[in-house]
């Protein structure tokens, strides 16, 4: 692979096979500032054709799921799951769960009982599941008897069997609170996946660790067809980890989040970072009772006191997307609540999208299949979604002068010009003072600095806006190649003035002269950089016609993804920007935006290029 030295390796062999579900058990230890545990992988290969027939074992009881038995199978049958809820799982004491699954063997990958795997020794012809993962402690790798689930294929599929499946959860007190509210198609499939992370394992694989990934094998399997549809790891952060940050807030209180690092999650758990690999998540996070655990999943969630002075907060989603777009959040955050009824501004009357704006509800989703809220008259017709704000207690006082006011009618606006909101809730946290940028969006959650809070009207409104625009573009829109940022960056940093100005109730010509200004600003902006930086961090295809092209298994690279200089740049934000402002003019802006609305209703839950 053709690398200079600050590109960032995608490891994973995406075009053999991919991550449907992953599923995380993870303890938080501020003491030993680790999180360890395990991740389930639900796998389903890319390849297809006669001798993946002749190889592998169709599953006769997951339909759907695509999951199957490994072609050599190890593990048996007969084994049952144990009833159990998700905050039953055995804890000795807090210090022996953060010392839990270490590995003295990072870099030569040894499991418990000493099965290994050395390149130079094995059979080249095994197939390999590569995964990207840096800085992590992989301890031990195992296939997972998901057959022995009592979960049978009519319970997954059958329309008239949902009260008899939800009587059963409820029957076993194995279904979380917060799986009890949705739909049943939204639910039953998650609880199938997690029911089958429960199982237990049936076979180590061998495995080792490099700088950048995390590769597995099964001996005498040579097609990704074969190889174990259902995989646990176990693993611990290390002390190097550079995906999450381990500090105090503006309290003083400790502290840890994903911080929107340049490696992004694989320090965090391995995965498959190229964006092809979308999958869907849950996860169970155990932490001590005093903090709240934060994270990018679809549902407001409530801590279950698991003993031990240990809580156990449970996420989830069933929206396919990046392992990139996970997020994490634990600290002793505050939940911030309007007292006043003052706000800093009136209340605008914003109306819903007529027919003609709105997707139909004859119109296909072009995705791949997930509960969507495109299709659903509820959301609609929702123009604010439900949010809350955390923060450190010494904000509190600035987010409900600032930042609370503010939300409702950012989301309003935002609804009022791009349509239906593509995720159903959202939480904002002000982030600890070492946080490096303005904001970060994920799906459900934005972090935001405290600079927000500086007092400046403008400013907590314009990044505000320009968060909640990544919603629809960086999020349920995403770009296929890494390379291409300003797909995101380029349309949040445009939308952020229209979203503003609708909030500030602007005249047409109030709000022109406002984005002229803010033009000019940026102009400059742009000019100094382009002065005063590289010229191959200036360009915004740098992989030029080879752009979204992978290797024949899906590895390829992030050009310049290490370079220091790149994080402080705004070349990719005010060239989007520029182009997109361009267009809006030539075609005018009514024309503009609606067509705007157009290619969200189009293209919403895919990833797209710029050509």
């Amino acid at each position: 692979m053709d690398m200079d030295s600050d590109d960032i390796p995608l490891m994973a062999n995406t075009s053999q096979i991919l991550v449907k579900h992953f599923a995380l058990d993870l303890d938080v230890c501020f003491d030993r500032k680790t999180i360890s545990g395990s991740i389930v992988l639900f796998l389903q290969p890319t390849v297809t054709g006669e001798d993946c027939k002749s190889e592998a074992q169709p599953s006769e009881a997951h339909g759907d799921q695509g999951l199957k038995p490994s072609v050599l199978p190890t593990c048996s049958s007969h084994i049952s799951v144990k009833d159990t809820t998700l905050c039953a799982i055995e804890v000795s004491d807090t210090s022996e769960k953060c010392d839990h699954h270490s590995n003295d063997q990072q870099t030569f990958g040894a499991n418990s009982s000493g099965i290994s795997y050395d390149k130079r020794n094995h059979d080249s012809s095994d197939f390999v599941l590569v995964l990207d993962c840096c800085d992590l402690s992989v301890s031990k790798v195992e296939e997972v008897d998901f057959i022995s689930v009592p979960v049978t294929e009519k319970y997954m599929c059958s329309p008239h069997s949902c009260h008899k499946f939800e009587h059963q959860f409820h029957d076993n007190h194995q279904m979380p609170p917060e799986l009890a509210r949705p739909p049943a198609n939204q639910w039953k499939d998650l609880f199938y996946y997690m029911q089958c992370s429960l199982a237990p394992g049936c076979g180590e694989l061998p495995f080792v660790t490099d700088s950048w990934s995390l590769q597995i094998v099964k001996p005498g399997v040579k097609m990704p067809c074969a190889f174990p549809s259902v995989v646990r790891i176990w693993y611990k952060t290390t002390e190097n980890e550079r995906s999450v940050k381990w500090t105090k807030d503006q309290s003083g209180r400790p502290c840890v989040y994903t911080f929107g690092s340049p490696i992004n999650n694989r320090a965090l758990f391995p995965c498959q970072e190229p964006t092809v690999a979308m999958s869907t998540w849950h996860a169970t996070v155990r932490a001590v009772t005093t903090f709240i655990v934060l994270m990018s999943g679809e549902n407001f969630a409530s801590p279950s006191n698991c003993g031990q002075g240990l809580n156990s907060w449970f996420y989830y989603v069933t929206m396919p997307m990046p392992a990139s777009t996970f997020t994490i959040a634990v600290g002793r955050w505050t939940e911030v609540k309007e007292i006043a009824s003052e706000k800093t501004f009136n209340s605008s009357p914003f109306t819903a999208l007529n027919d003609n704006d709105s997707r139909s509800l004859r119109q296909e989703c072009k995705h791949m299949e997930y509960p969507c809220r495109y299709s659903c008259p509820e959301a609609q017709a929702q123009m604010c979604i439900p949010y809350r704000v955390f923060a450190p207690d010494v904000l509190s006082g600035r987010c409900i002068e600032w930042l609370l006011p503010l939300l409702p009618h950012c989301l309003e606006a935002a609804y009022s010009v791009l349509g239906v909101h593509p995720f159903s809730r959202l939480d904002v946290l002000i982030v600890p003072p070492n946080f490096s940028s303005l904001g970060m969006a994920s799906p459900h959650i934005i972090y935001l600095s405290q600079s927000v809070l500086s007092g400046r009207k403008q400013l907590c409104l314009t990044r505000v806006s320009h968060e909640i625009a990544h919603a629809w573009f960086g999020l349920a829109i995403g770009a296929r190649d890494w390379t291409e940022e300003w797909i995101c960056e380029g349309f949040a940093t445009h939308l952020e003035d229209v979203f503003s100005a609708k909030v500030q109730k602007l005249t047409d010509v109030e709000a022109r002269e406002q984005h002229e200004l803010k033009a000019l600003f940026r102009w400059h902006c742009l000019s100094d950089e382009l002065k005063n930086s590289e010229q191959e961090l200036q360009i915004l295809r740098p992989l030029g016609n080879s752009t979204g092209e992978v290797s024949d298994s899906g590895a390829s690279v992030v050009r310049h993804g290490l370079n220091a200089d790149k994080a402080f740049m705004q070349v990719h934000y005010l060239k989007g920007y520029f182009l997109l402002r361009y267009l809006a003019n030539i075609m005018g802006q009514d024309a503009y935006f609606s067509f705007l609305r157009k290619f969200v209703n189009e293209f919403h839950g895919q990833l797209i290029l710029s050509q």
